[in-house]
């Protein structure tokens, strides 16, 4: 694990958002403002722009720049959120997790900082929803089919949940019986690097 594809999982995650930006784009329209998939696509587009210099960067560092360029790139609540996941990993891993319980404090992390930005935790209808569950999953100690499964069982339990964070959350139970778009994404994502990963 040490040797990380930075560029191909800046690919990976670019390539994903913008094959389902229509996906995503119609679930925020029923519980959000619909900007999601827009604006995810504009934000990994800048990344994958920068995969040169960001490739070029020690592991934490390239993280960061990443998560720095969606912070200014995604507008809503996106952008911050993703970036400080991301720029929350790059400092709590300044080189690339040898093993998998390392991976799983580095992942930690940004799932803290999530929280803290978003003033969330896991049962609101959130990213969260999906990004802690694999984060526990990769604490105990789960090869990649496990940590594919808890991101696909976090994302379908967002379904009957009540949004109480976000836009969604003033639908109140017109809320329940839709997908969470970030949650969505984020799912998208974990298993974009569980491919890339697999192929090493």
């Amino acid at each position: 694990m040490t040797a990380v594809p930075i560029r191909r999982l800046v690919e990976a995650a670019e390539t994903v958002i913008a094959a389902h930006a229509e996906e995503l784009t119609a679930l925020d329209q029923a519980i959000g403002d619909g900007d999601h998939g827009l604006n995810m696509v504009r934000g990994f587009k800048a990344v994958r722009e920068s995969a040169e210099e960001i490739a070029g960067l020690p592991f934490g560092k390239a993280l960061q720049k990443a998560g720095m360029t969606l912070v200014m790139k995604v507008g809503g609540a996106s952008g911050p959120l993703y970036g400080s996941l991301l720029m929350a990993m790059g400092k709590a891993g300044e080189e690339a997790p040898g093993d998998v319980a390392r991976l799983a404090e580095v992942v930690g992390a940004g799932v803290e900082a999530v929280k803290a930005r978003g003033k969330s935790d896991v049962g609101a209808k959130t990213m969260l929803d999906v990004l802690a569950p694999v984060q526990a999953a990769l604490a105990g100690g789960a090869d990649i089919a496990a940590v594919r499964a808890a991101a696909d069982a976090g994302l379908a339990a967002t379904e009957a949940m009540r949004a109480t964070k976000g836009r969604a959350a003033f639908l109140g139970e017109r809320s329940v019986g839709h997908l969470d778009p970030g949650a969505r994404s984020s799912a998208l994502l974990v298993h974009a690097v569980c491919d890339v990963l697999e192929e090493e």
